[in-house]
């Protein structure tokens, strides 16, 4: 039995603990892996493939590269700051920023609990796929199309819905009589949620192990996959679509930026908050910055190498985008990649490591999206139970949730729901880390030194400003003008904001100290995001570790927020075309009420002090004093504190490494 024990401790090994108690990571490289393997999976190989075949072109990138360098980003170094620095998943940490957050810590982990559910049927459809690559010949060959809709998804005949001629009125909506479970798809949605409850039963000590395999093999395969479907016939075509075509006029449409920006986000894991929970798990002083760059950068160029398999063999298939077409966001990977596999010698051999590739991908990404959940659980001490058995009630309850997906209208649902809750609720979800953040914490330190009225006044300004931009915007139909009010509005309220505000007691940085109007503003404008970077950079930003920059708090607030918010009222419209099926219905009011959950911790943060352990539900209600650091530098000479934010350490190792 001992033996027994040994070898199960080796396989499943309990976490180790670091000083504060809190489960800990093996190693720095497995977080690093398993937080890219949360970005890792269908999101690169098959969604974002799908997503750029709709909107080809190479003016794709000009909001893609702004999305991952303003928004992306900037958001995951708050995300794994606030993580690894406040010891907890996403409602403890955002609760740690301002009591009244709580309902902003909770989206990204309503969002991971919906989106988990129809991805775990996604991979259930590429195991369908694995299985029939022991066939020989391979049963898709010749039949791409009607294999992945009749074998594959089985999906029902729909009567399709349509509006009135001037899109007022819904004349018919959409009908699905198919509503029968495929069986095959459900037997395998069991397999793979089994999979997700061996990987993190036992915690960060297991899944770190885990991550070894789910991300080494998919890059080596990956780079096989590249070199031969380059080498196809006309290849060259497909590559080109993407690289060397210019359709500027795309860019004055909302849909690109739209569909840039929920891709980013869908393959980053932007907003679905493992990557808070997962940085919990870290050492308190590792190096957050750097870990948040890597883990974005890695992604990116990840998702854009694999892309030149599935392109490579659209041009061999000659498969050309269609105007006014739109493919579902992971049809187009399933339609060139088992393409590749038959033009490979020993088809089958690379049918099988093709698909169980993807399955190890995009499982990867599954399991981190369910723990968040479960962290959010077991730290809250919600209910008693241990680890496992939250592990295993929450498995159980969303492979339930699962099932309608697993029908033969599942794809249907699975893309109402995936298109609203990347468009409306990933984006809102993020929208509220960006802003607040920077606008509420330490907010008394801004009252105190300005009055509630000048701050009261400027943020209305503020938030009132990207509202009455968007809804000018989109009623005359003149972004630029639209923008301009925006502009106006804000300036007009900040302005009054600083004349009204009471002049601050203590210096303002440098440059705006030079005089009463400046001094004011910047308390306004800056003084929580700055005061957010400094409190952080003396607990993740110590000895040679990367700080959190100046500007990044401006980036937040200022460039990230707007452009979130421009982007989130793009959905309205697009809904208003699609109003007749009952798909887009149900993802529509899906993402809408996590909208509302957000709002409501807001407005009634007491009502979620059960998400947080009694014992930490004061934290971040300390008094604080303006322009100085709190936490473990409180009450220090200011020169330790200094010295703290350019990460020395201090003479009593307050801050170490």
């Amino acid at each position: 039995m001992q033996f027994f024990n040994k070898i199960g401790g080796w396989i499943a090994p309990p976490p180790a603990k670091s000083d504060d108690g809190r489960d800990q990571w093996p190693s720095r490289t497995a977080f690093l892996l398993a937080a890219m393997g949360g970005c890792a999976g269908q999101g690169n190989l098959l969604r974002y493939p799908s997503v750029v075949y709709n909107n080809y072109g190479l003016q794709w990138f000009v909001p893609y590269l702004l999305a991952v360098f303003l928004i992306a980003i900037p958001a995951l170094i708050l995300e794994v700051s606030i993580g690894q620095a406040y010891r907890g998943g996403t409602v403890i940490a955002y609760n740690n920023v301002n009591r009244r957050l709580k309902g902003v810590g909770l989206g990204p982990v309503i969002v991971s609990f919906i989106v988990v559910q129809y991805f775990t049927v996604n991979l259930a459809w590429i195991m369908n796929y694995f299985r029939w690559s022991f066939t020989s010949p391979l049963p898709w060959e010749n039949r791409l199309d009607d294999f992945y809709w009749n074998d594959i998804l089985q999906v029902g005949d729909i009567s399709e819905g349509s509006l009135s001629a001037d899109g007022k009125s819904v004349l018919s909506f959409t009908s699905y009589p198919n509503i029968s479970v495929v069986g095959e798809t459900l037997g395998w949605s069991i397999f793979i949620w089994f999979l997700i409850w061996i990987s993190i039963f036992r915690g960060v000590g297991m899944t770190g192990r885990v991550v070894y395999f789910t991300m080494g093999l998919p890059v080596v395969t990956t780079i096989i996959f590249v070199g031969r479907c380059l080498s196809l016939d006309n290849a060259s075509e497909g590559v080109r679509l993407l690289w060397a075509t210019w359709r500027s006029d795309q860019l004055a449409t909302g849909t690109v930026w739209q569909t840039a920006v929920g891709q980013v986000f869908f393959s980053t894991g932007i907003g679905f908050g493992y990557f808070t929970s997962y940085a919990s798990y870290n050492q308190k002083h590792s190096n957050a910055v750097m870990d948040a760059i890597l883990i974005c950068g890695s992604n990116v160029l990840f998702e854009n190498f694999a892309a030149f398999a599935v392109f490579g063999v659209v041009g061999f298939l000659r498969k050309w985008p269609e105007d006014g077409v739109r493919l579902g966001a992971f049809v187009v990977g399933f339609l060139t990649l088992p393409e590749a596999v038959l033009q490979m010698p020993g088809k089958n051999f690379w049918a099988i490591l093709l698909f169980f590739t993807l399955v190890v991908l995009g499982f990867s990404s599954a399991f981190v999206m369910l723990d968040v959940v479960v962290t959010l659980i077991c730290d809250s001490g919600l209910v008693k139970l241990s680890r496992p058995w939250v592990v295993t009630i929450l498995t159980v309850l969303s492979f339930l949730m699962c099932i309608p997906y697993t029908t033969q209208f599942g794809y249907y649902l699975l893309d109402g729901i995936d298109r609203w809750i990347n468009n409306i609720a990933l984006i809102f979800v993020v929208w509220t880390e960006v802003v607040s953040a920077t606008t509420v914490y330490r907010w008394n330190d801004v009252v105190d030194q300005t009055g509630l009225p000048a701050f009261s006044l400027y943020n209305f300004g503020f938030f009132g400003a990207q509202l009455f931009g968007i809804v000018i915007g989109h009623s005359i139909n003149n972004p630029g003008i639209g923008a301009g009010a925006a502009i106006g509005f804000y300036v007009v309220f900040s302005l009054v904001a600083t004349l009204i505000a009471r002049t601050p007691d203590e210096l303002a940085p440098s440059f705006w100290n030079s005089n009463a109007l400046l001094s004011r503003f910047w308390f306004l404008a800056y003084y929580s995001g700055n005061q957010l970077r400094r409190d952080l950079n003396v607990i993740v930003g110590v000895g040679q570790n990367w700080k959190i920059p100046p500007f990044l708090p401006f980036l937040l607030r200022y460039i990230s927020g707007p452009i979130l918010a421009i982007i989130f009222s793009f959905a309205y419209p697009e809904f208003h075309t699609l109003r007749y099926d009952p798909m887009m219905i149900a993802g529509f009011i899906l993402a809408h009420i996590t909208m509302l959950a957000i709002i409501l911790g807001y407005a009634i943060p007491k009502y979620y002090d059960a998400l947080v352990p009694v014992e930490r539900r004061g934290e971040g209600t300390e008094p604080t004093i303006a322009m100085q650091t709190k936490g473990e530098m409180l009450g220090r000479p200011v020169a330790e504190v200094i010295g703290a934010e350019r990460g020395e350490n201090s003479s009593n190792e307050v801050v170490g490494k």
